[in-house]
C-alpha cells in the first residue's frame, strides 16, 4: 500500500472518530436537557383537563395541561415520589364569594346529586398557618376537598378539613356540611364530622390557649386520601391512612336532616352562639336539583378575620413567617358516580 492511499486512509478513520464524537455528545447533551425538564403538575395526576384554577395571588388558568406556577402550583419530588403542590398564603386575592385565599382546583363538569359523581386525593398536609385566634373554629385549617354548588345560595354541602394547633405534633381531619338554607341565608351553619381528632367545634379557650392534642390525630406530612362519591342524591365518604383505623360516612344531599329548629345539632348551637348565623333550617329537599362541582387542593381558612398574622397582605413575608397553607397530592381521580360496595 502506498504512502498516500495510506494518509488517506486514516483520515477517514479520523474524520469518522470525530463524526460519532461530535454525535454522541449531542445525544448526551439532548438526554440532558431531557432529564432537566421540569415536571407540570399535570405529567403527575393527569386529569388536570377537567379542572380550572384559581391560585392565591389571584392568577385564574382555565388550561391547565402544562400550566404551573412558582411559590404557588408546582410539582415537588420528597426523594421517593412526585407531588403536586398547593400553597396559598393567608392573605391574597380571594374570590368573589370568599375572603379565604385559595390554590384550588374547579372542576369545569357541574352536576347534581341525582346524577352525582366522584373525587378520589392522596394527600399530605405540609403546613398550614402558625398564627391565627384559637377561639376562632377555622384557625390553623386547610380545606383539602369540597363539593360546592353552583346555584341558590351557593353553599358547602362538602368541605374536607385539616387543623392542627401551633405546638401539637397531631392535627384533625374533620369533614363540614352547610345547609342550603331554607329562605334567606342568613341562618346557614356548619354541622361537622370528626374522622381522626377533633371536629370543627373544638377550639381554645382563648386566643392563645389550645384544647387538648387529639391522641388519634394526623400528623403534617402523614399521609391520607378520601374518597367523594355522589351516587343517585346519596353522598358516601371514606377515609383512610395508613396508620389509622378507615372511616365511612354516608349522607343525603336530597333530603335533610336539619328541616325544624328542633333539629339542629347541640354542637351547632355552641359553637354560632355568638353569631347571626346558626339558627336557620334547611329546605326539605336540601340540594336536590341543584348544580354543584367538586374543588380540590389549598383553601385556606385562616385570614384577618381568624386573627392570623398577614404581614399587610404581602405574600413573600407570609411565606417565610408561617402565615401559609401547603398541601401536596400525589394522586387524584375525578369521574362519574359509581354504585357504593355493598
Amino acid at each position: 500500500m502506498n504512502i498516500k492511499l495510506t494518509s488517506k486512509l486514516f483520515f477517514i478513520a479520523c474524520f469518522a472518530l470525530f463524526l460519532n464524537s461530535c454525535s454522541s455528545k449531542k445525544s448526551e447533551k439532548t438526554t440532558s436537557k431531557a432529564a432537566k425538564k421540569v415536571k407540570s403538575p399535570s405529567d403527575v395526576i393527569p386529569f388536570m383537563d377537567k379542572w380550572k384554577i384559581l391560585l392565591g395571588d389571584g392568577t385564574k388558568s382555565n388550561d391547565l395541561v402544562g400550566f404551573q406556577k412558582e411559590g404557588f402550583f408546582y410539582v415537588q419530588n420528597d426523594g421517593k415520589t412526585d407531588w403536586v403542590v398547593y400553597k396559598t398564603p393567608n392573605s391574597g386575592i380571594t374570590s368573589r364569594t370568599s375572603s379565604n385565599t385559595r390554590t384550588e382546583l374547579g372542576e369545569k363538569r357541574h352536576w347534581i346529586p341525582e346524577e352525582g359523581g366522584k373525587l378520589t386525593g392522596t394527600l399530605k398536609v405540609m403546613h398550614v398557618s402558625t398564627t391565627g385566634d384559637a377561639t376562632k373554629a377555622s384557625a390553623y385549617s386547610v380545606v383539602v376537598g369540597q363539593i360546592h354548588s353552583g346555584a341558590g345560595h351557593e353553599n358547602e354541602p362538602l368541605k374536607i378539613y385539616y387543623k392542627k394547633f401551633p405546638g401539637h405534633t397531631k392535627g384533625s381531619v374533620f369533614w363540614n356540611y352547610e345547609i342550603n338554607t331554607k329562605g334567606d341565608n342568613i341562618g346557614r351553619f356548619d354541622h361537622s364530622n370528626a374522622v381522626w381528632g377533633h371536629d370543627f367545634s373544638i377550639v381554645g379557650e382563648s386566643a392563645k390557649v389550645y384544647p387538648k392534642e387529639p391522641e388519634d390525630g394526623i400528623a403534617l406530612g402523614e399521609e391520607f386520601s378520601y374518597e367523594v362519591n355522589v351516587y343517585k342524591g346519596i353522598m358516601y365518604l371514606t377515609f383512610a391512612s395508613k396508620n389509622h383505623k378507615t372511616v365511612t360516612f354516608t349522607k343525603s344531599l336530597i333530603k335533610t336532616e336539619f328541616g325544624t329548629r328542633a333539629d339542629v345539632p347541640e354542637q351547632v348551637k355552641r359553637t354560632y352562639a355568638n353569631r347571626e348565623k346558626g339558627g336557620g333550617v334547611e329546605r326539605e329537599i336540601a340540594y336536590a336539583g341543584e348544580i354543584n362541582y367538586f374543588k380540590q387542593g389549598a383553601y385556606n381558612q385562616a385570614n384577618v378575620k381568624t386573627g392570623s398574622e398577614i404581614y399587610e397582605g404581602d405574600i413573600a413575608k407570609q411565606y417565610a413567617n408561617g402565615s401559609y397553607a401547603e398541601v401536596w397530592f400525589k394522586e387524584a381521580t375525578v369521574g362519574d358516580a359509581q354504585p357504593p360496595k355493598k
